[in-house]
């Protein structure tokens, strides 16, 4: 929120708009010229899209405090093969747990359950209904609140955040503004 607010005093004549992030191809959006900047962490090798690295992150098991598996101090893919995830309404492939937790494992989870709230996502895992895998920086302020707790997966599911533009726009002047105000990004704490 910082950088954009400071972007919209620089440039208060681009209008800025937000999608969700819930399109199921999203770079093409982004190719299309449906959208100027797509925030992510595929950096497709697609023609014409240019990726500037932001952060990285560690995704983690989000759980109740109450749940058998918050005892743990670190969670394997077996551990959740039993269990109901919630996640964000998006392809199975583009959640990080999934794709790079357990996938590479060959084991899944008995269900999936979706919800387009992260608020509602963080209410459904600390009523015990499922667990969620979220950054550990969307995460860490339901933790200090007490609402869940959260774990590694494994040995940490580490994953790299992304800004993408069209590369025939990054000599616009907008795009290079938001551009500098992103190379100065620190992860969110």
């Amino acid at each position: 929120m910082p950088i954009l607010n400071h972007y919209r005093r620089e440039w208060s004549d681009v209008e800025l708009d937000f999608a969700t992030g819930f399109e199921p191809e999203p770079h093409h959006l982004l190719m299309e010229g449906d959208i100027d900047l797509l925030i992510t962490t595929s950096d497709l090798p697609l023609d014409g899209i240019s990726y500037q690295p932001l952060f990285e992150y560690e995704s983690r098991l989000v759980l109740s405090p109450t749940h058998d598996l918050a005892a743990q101090k670190f969670i394997e893919p077996d551990d959740l093969i039993n269990e109901t995830l919630i996640a964000y309404p998006v392809e199975a492939k583009r959640l990080d747990i999934i794709a790079n937790f357990m996938t590479p494992a060959q084991v899944s989870f008995e269900s999936v359950r979706t919800t387009e709230l992260t608020a509602m996502l963080i209410q459904l895992v600390a009523s015990e209904r499922g667990v969620a895998a979220l950054p550990d920086w969307v995460v860490a302020e339901y933790e200090r609140k007490g609402w869940v707790v959260s774990r590694p997966l494994g040995d940490g599911v580490h994953c790299q955040l992304y800004a993408a533009t069209r590369t025939s726009s990054q000599d616009i002047a907008y795009m290079q503004g938001f551009a500098s105000l992103l190379e100065g990004i620190v992860k969110p704490v």
